[in-house]
């Protein structure tokens, strides 16, 4: 059985989950509308990917004999000055959730839920693989800068990134 409190704190995290996918969602829609559909498309796929998060929090509660409660999602922004900036967004955005996964894995511990420890460090690695693969698109970014070819081929390989 799943604690009220750690209930209460996934049920934050899937709320959570839930805007991260409505910001990748939203800069998909962003890059889809000035025509870089690759861009558009790695978010887009991330926003996948965040949507399959929030599912796995929802799933742990229930197999705990818990009760999921959804919340309303705040409203992402809708624009990026550029391509860098968005994804510096996302680094910021995947830092934050990182922090957030850290603070469940010290409450699973103050509550002696190690079933919930163990989900969470599945997260873990997924978030240590999330800032690193930002962190290195924002790096080609910078290598980049204003060529506008360079951008054109980092659309093109983001295009290529497929859900699963």
């Amino acid at each position: 059985m799943i604690s009220k409190k750690m209930q209460d704190a996934f049920n934050k995290q899937i709320n959570e989950e839930l805007f991260s996918a409505y910001l990748y969602q939203a800069m998909a829609a962003h890059f889809e509308g000035i025509n870089l559909r690759g861009i558009a498309n790695w978010f887009s796929v991330q926003a996948q990917e965040e949507m399959s998060h929030a599912k796995k929090f929802y799933g742990h509660i229930l197999e705990r004999g818990g009760h999921v409660t959804l919340e309303a999602i705040a409203k992402p922004k809708s624009k990026w000055n550029s391509v860098l900036a968005a994804f510096e967004e996302s680094l910021k955005h995947e830092k934050h959730i990182t922090d957030s996964i850290e603070k469940l894995i010290k409450l699973a511990d103050k509550e002696s839920d190690t079933a919930s420890h163990t989900m969470l460090y599945w997260f873990i690695d997924e978030q240590v693989e999330e800032e690193a693969t930002v962190e290195g698109i924002i790096e080609q970014l910078k290598m980049v800068g204003d060529n506008a070819n360079g951008l054109f081929m980092i659309n093109k390989i983001l295009g290529e990134r497929s859900a699963g």
